[in-house]
């Protein structure tokens, strides 16, 4: 997927057609405050409002069975995936920004930066590596709106699980065209954060399955072992009967 954006335009070609070139900005203010309420400041404040009540639902004890009743039956292995997905997903992404040294569009001169523009894997021309270091790869923001695609592993039928994906693709998808329409991140970073979003979720899946079946296997052995002791109780009680 990464390759096809960086053996290609695709990036400064959907860029061209969100920046003004006559009037040198961005289709989208990004210091406007209603436009920042509704697609970056909001949907942060919702994503850590679901992220706390998840953590209250993994912890909560078993008495509290109206907390329980209010995530339709999910177990909680499968709100665990939930919260380990919003927390790490960020947490990755940020490392992924921090390491990868890539500018966003508004940094660079074809939008009225100071520095050359170059793709992911490409390097920076000789002279002209710029002083210091970009932080626009991946998409940051919308990795919270593309981790609620764990929302698929609360669902039990094929409707509801693709329901879940719907929001988070919706949702990370918006705040990430936000971002592009400001001139914060390229088409390529937003599909980026997705794809990692879903391999974090798969792998916390896979984890807690892994889990659970090892401890249904241990379950299972000891109950394997408990049997020939019940047995020979069972027929020491005849013999002591019998006598």
């Amino acid at each position: 997927m990464l390759v096809g954006f960086e053996i290609s335009d695709t990036d400064l070609w959907v860029q061209d057609r969100l920046f003004d070139f006559p009037h040198g900005r961005w289709i989208v203010d990004g210091a406007d405050p209603l436009w920042r309420a509704l697609f970056y400041s909001g949907p942060k404040s919702a994503l850590i409002a679901l992220g706390l009540l998840a953590l209250v639902r993994l912890l909560a004890p078993a008495r509290w069975a109206w907390i329980r009743r209010g995530w339709g039956g999910a177990s909680r292995a499968d709100v665990g995936v939930l919260v380990l997905t919003l927390a790490t997903t960020p947490v990755l992404i940020g490392w992924g920004k921090a390491v990868t040294n890539v500018f966003c569009p508004s940094e660079i001169r074809r939008y009225g930066g100071d520095v050359t523009y170059v793709k992911v894997f490409s390097s920076y021309p000789p002279g002209d590596r710029p002083v210091r270091a970009g932080r626009g790869f991946p998409a940051g923001h919308a990795s919270g709106g593309f981790a609620l695609l764990a929302l698929a592993g609360l669902a039990r039928t094929r409707r509801g699980q693709l329901a879940g994906m719907a929001v988070g693709l919706v949702l990370g998808g918006t705040m990430g065209g936000y971002q592009m329409m400001k001139g914060a991140h390229y088409l390529s970073h937003t599909v980026v954060t997705a794809l990692v979003a879903w391999l974090v979720f798969i792998a916390w899946r896979l984890v807690f399955r892994r889990r659970d079946r090892d401890d249904g296997s241990a379950l299972a052995a000891s109950r394997t072992a408990a049997e020939p002791a019940e047995e020979s109780t069972a027929m020491e009680s005849r013999s002591v009967a019998q006598l």
